[in-house]
């Protein structure tokens, strides 16, 4: 597998290309879960590809670099040798996909055609998932999300999965974090997700906002940037299971759309403080460590104007991490389940 320090691009993988659209590139035709059933029984599907299943169900669209990154980090690969892990995760997706338990998904655009395919649950997906009283959330129409909002995610994704390798800090993870605007009266979704952080300083929430240049991107990021502000501003304790306000991190495709997402902050919003809000891209986690990943804006004095300058934080220091497996304390529970 490709190492972070052996990707050489100026531009985000991720980032969105003129014209571009989400090109289905899965198994067509029917296929009905007597036959998935009749693979499990026979060993063609077995537990190896559930571990893959459980990722995809989890971060909702996932490449199979990102799988095997987070599989490898959760120790769900340590028989396989290393040279070898992304081999292995890409067959199992394989024949996830060739079973129709998943989908799988490139992008094309006028530059050509992407060198990665992206994952995606399946309706036969739930069955083998609830089965197994795993929850899911997946609906049919979560397929037919566009280009951008795909690409939202897996950028999310390898934010996470940076901060899971590298920070020593990192304790948890929640890809569909839920927050809820009291003046709107409507719940959203942090496009990157939540990441928990804890040392023996600090404990802090990061929230993260994924933005893509996509067509009419500015007046979609300031109707999201009005249900921020309301979450701010009337934030209590114990909101969307908080203590204290999360930090907000803002993601954009490069230094420049940073700059274009900070002026529309500012038209738009009196609540978001320029300090407290954190900047940052995907490609600045391709680093080795991330403690200069972060950046705000801050306001010259005489010249009254805002420069962009880098945050060192440490609680983003990297370091050895405990290997100690540790149980749920947390357990979610559909209703409609058994538990066995």
């Amino acid at each position: 597998m490709v190492g972070d320090n052996e990707v050489k691009t100026v531009v985000s993988p991720f980032a969105v290309r003129e014209n571009e659209v989400k090109v289905f590139d899965g198994k067509d035709g029917f296929a009905s879960i007597n036959q998935v059933v009749f693979k499990m029984d026979m060993g063609y599907i077995n537990e190896s590809h559930i571990k893959a299943l459980e990722v995809v169900n989890e971060f909702s669209y996932v490449t199979s670099r990102q799988v095997t990154q987070i599989l490898d980090f959760r120790g769900k690969l340590s028989d396989i040798e290393p040279d070898k892990k992304q081999t292995k995760v890409a067959k199992w997706l394989e024949d996830l996909t060739k079973s129709k338990v998943i989908s799988r998904y490139y992008f094309q655009s006028e530059a050509g055609k992407s060198s990665y395919r992206v994952y995606a649950m399946d309706k036969i997906a739930t069955y083998i998932l609830k089965q197994r009283n795993i929850p899911t959330s997946w609906q049919p129409t979560d397929n037919t999300k566009p280009a951008y909002a795909v690409k939202r995610k897996l950028a999310g994704n390898q934010i996470i999965i940076a901060y899971m390798q590298k920070v020593a800090a990192f304790v948890e993870t929640n890809p569909n974090v839920l927050l809820y605007s009291k003046k709107y009266n409507v719940k959203f979704k942090p496009t990157g997700g939540l990441i928990v952080l804890k040392n023996e300083a600090e404990d802090v929430n990061f929230i993260f906002e994924v933005v893509r240049r996509n067509e009419d991107w500015k007046n979609m990021f300031a109707e999201k940037v009005q249900l921020y502000s309301d979450f701010y501003e009337n934030f209590m304790t114990g909101d969307a299971g908080f203590r204290e306000p999360p930090q907000i991190v803002f993601v954009g495709e490069d230094i420049n759309h940073i700059a274009e997402m900070f002026r529309i902050v500012k038209k738009v919003s009196t609540v978001l403080e320029d300090g407290k809000m954190y900047w940052t891209t995907e490609l600045k986690h391709l680093e080795e460590e991330l403690t200069k990943s972060i950046s705000v804006f801050e306001l010259e004095g005489e010249s009254k104007k805002y420069k962009i300058v880098t945050k060192e934080l440490d609680i983003l220091k990297p370091g050895k991490k405990d290997e100690v497996e540790e149980l749920k304390t947390e357990v979610k529970f559909n209703p409609n389940m058994i538990v066995e």
